[in-house]
């Protein structure tokens, strides 16, 4: 609407601009023949017409009254003027029935087709009244209804055609306005589609500026998507090593998939190129893979297919272990006179019963994937727990300091919470100094949902070069373990939605259970 006050502001512009050079030539002029008849009616008639275009300046600016409105009364005020013009220019022969076809043609677009022909109707009428009142007042006139007519027609067909230019400029603008809307949305999806790509993506123009990027390309180029306009950012000056590559790509001289190092974040990607149109220097797609991050999901899928693999071997031994382990035993009750027999014979069981742990621990690995958590009594349990381990471990009770709320509960499986316990205190037990208080299990904050679980030891800690290991299946520092009680806790954990982390502190490290829960049980 707002291009239409405009358009209509311009309109009522050339109506001044009309009036006032009308007014200047009669009143300089004397050769022509504008107000030859009635030269006073004529400059009053173009006085009155100059005054209220002015006054429609003023409308226009204060909206008031409407739209339509307003063109109806320029334009009949046109219609009105003009015909008084051409009785006091002796008629037809001044000229000034011309103007009407632009005022008729100007109100048809700038009304968009709306009452083009009841102008057109006005026009006629106003034109036949005039040279009818010409005729009687006038009496050596001889009335022109022929040129009248001819020219009357020419209003309706100029009227007509503005009818229809408005008609089909309504309908491009419809479809620019659908099509601005189709773009809108396509933008829209595509940038959606680019920022979940687990890739960097780069939109280049042929002057090497980046016109669109994705969230991952930002990080992989450590780029500040808040603070850098894509507007203005340079390949070359974020990137120069990608530019220099596209650079070659165009040339002919290199491959669009080859591996790069980025300056910038030091991080292995893979690019690729794909041109924007045929022209390689039109402009360019970049795709930028995180090497790192495809081999994290390798070795993710190459530990699902071990685990499946070791399982069913674990399976497989299980048996016969079992009848060596129990062979052993046969052999210790029939030998007891022979120290080296028996010597071997323990060797064969230590060994057995150790290969039967490691077993065990990896066919638990493939048992938790489905869990049912419950809401557990922190404190209750790990009373009862302590009791079990101490029993079974062979451990005084005063070795454990525990500082747990009452009122504490996490949301957990109960065997894998006993199960994540036992590894954790059996590891800190075989690392502490075995003095009262040694191992402390204690409550360390609980935050609206989250509780977090601490426990520690007072050994000497975990060594900073085998902190990032100590996680890794069948990794171990100690003689007899299995390298596997970390990893399964740590797995279990994950089962239940909780995490196991090690702490690094001044004092040696310790590990922290943060899972869900809180201070009021239900």
């Amino acid at each position: 609407m707002q291009s239409s006050w405009r358009a209509l502001f311009y309109f009522n512009l050339y109506r001044v601009c009309t009036g006032f050079f009308l007014l200047t030539v009669a009143w300089k002029l004397e050769v022509t023949q504008l107000g030859s008849i009635e030269a006073s009616l004529f400059i009053h008639a173009t006085l009155g017409y100059l005054i209220l275009g002015s006054a429609s300046m003023l409308l226009i600016n204060l909206r008031f009254p409407g739209f339509n409105w307003q063109l109806f009364i320029q334009v009949l005020s046109d219609i009105v003027f003009f015909s008084i013009m051409i009785f006091a220019s002796s008629g037809l022969q001044s000229g000034l029935g011309a103007l009407l076809l632009i005022t008729l043609a100007g109100a048809g677009m700038i009304g968009r087709g709306r009452m083009s022909l009841l102008f057109a109707c006005l026009a006629t009428l106003g034109l036949f009244l005039q040279e009818m009142y010409t005729a009687a007042t006038l009496t050596p006139h001889i009335p022109q209804y022929s040129q009248v007519g001819l020219l009357c027609i020419a209003y309706f067909a100029v009227s007509w055609l503005a009818h229809y230019l408005a008609k089909c400029t309504r309908t491009n603008e419809q479809l620019i306005k659908e099509r601005d809307t189709n773009l809108a949305q396509m933008a829209q999806i595509n940038q959606l589609v680019i920022q979940d790509l687990q890739e960097g993506v780069l939109v280049v123009d042929a002057q090497g500026i980046i016109r669109q990027r994705n969230s991952y390309a930002d990080k992989l180029l450590k780029l500040n998507s808040t603070s850098v306009s894509g507007d203005s950012l340079k390949l070359s000056e974020c990137a120069p090593e990608i530019a220099h590559r596209i650079n070659h790509w165009q040339e002919g001289n290199s491959s669009n998939s080859d591996l790069l190092r980025l300056e910038h974040s030091n991080t292995l990607v893979r690019t690729r190129f794909l041109p924007i149109q045929s022209d390689l220097r039109s402009g360019v797609v970049i795709f930028l893979e995180d090497m790192e991050r495809l081999q994290e999901q390798f070795q993710q899928i190459k530990l699902m297919a071990l685990g499946r693999l070791t399982a069913n071997i674990a399976h497989e031994i299980r048996n016969p272990l079992s009848a060596i382990h129990h062979a052993a035993e046969l052999l210790e009750e029939e030998m007891v006179q022979d120290p080296t027999t028996n010597r071997l014979v323990n060797i064969i069981q230590d060994n057995t019963q150790r290969l039967s742990r490691i077993v065990q621990d990896i066919l638990q690995l493939n048992r938790h994937h489905v869990t049912k958590q419950s809401e557990i009594n922190l404190h209750d349990f790990i009373q009862t727990f302590l009791e079990d381990f101490c029993l079974i471990e062979s451990i005084d009770s005063n070795r454990f300091n525990i500082t747990v709320s009452t009122q504490a509960f996490i949301h957990f499986n109960r065997d894998h919470l006993n199960q994540v316990l036992w590894n954790l205190c059996r590891n800190a037990w075989r690392h502490c100094c075995k003095q009262p208080g040694s191992i402390r299990i204690e409550l360390a904050s609980v935050s609206g949902s989250t509780i977090q679980l601490n426990l520690i030891d007072d050994g000497s800690g975990v060594d900073p070069q085998h902190l990032k290991q100590i996680f890794e299946p069948f990794y171990t520092t100690a003689t007899n373990g299995t390298g596997l009680g970390l990893y399964i806790a740590r797995e279990m954990c994950e089962t239940n939605l909780a995490s196991l982390e090690c702490i690094e502190s001044p004092s040696g490290g310790y590990f922290r259970i943060t899972a869900r829960g809180g201070n009021v049980c239900h």
